[in-house]
């Protein structure tokens, strides 16, 4: 079997995958739609997110993904 490249099938199910690369790509399909001030929310809260955390395990922290999608949210 093989694995898609980026799907990290060792952190699957665990709640540790750091979310913020796919709300970007959420940001990108906003600007797509030439929804641009939607576009510029989102990615207003994932830099005040990456600036004052929660972090994941990647970036240093010990946040889940749920925990920084709630910051993320709470910032939209």
């Amino acid at each position: 079997k093989r694995q898609v490249h980026g799907s990290a099938p060792d952190i699957a199910g665990k709640g540790i995958a750091n979310p913020i690369a796919t709300v970007l790509s959420a940001a990108m399909c906003c600007e797509f739609l030439e929804r641009a001030d939607e576009a510029e929310r989102i990615r207003t809260a994932v830099m005040e997110v990456l600036a004052d955390g929660p972090h994941t395990p990647d970036l240093g922290g010990e946040a889940t993904t749920e925990e920084i999608e709630s910051a993320l949210l709470a910032r939209l």
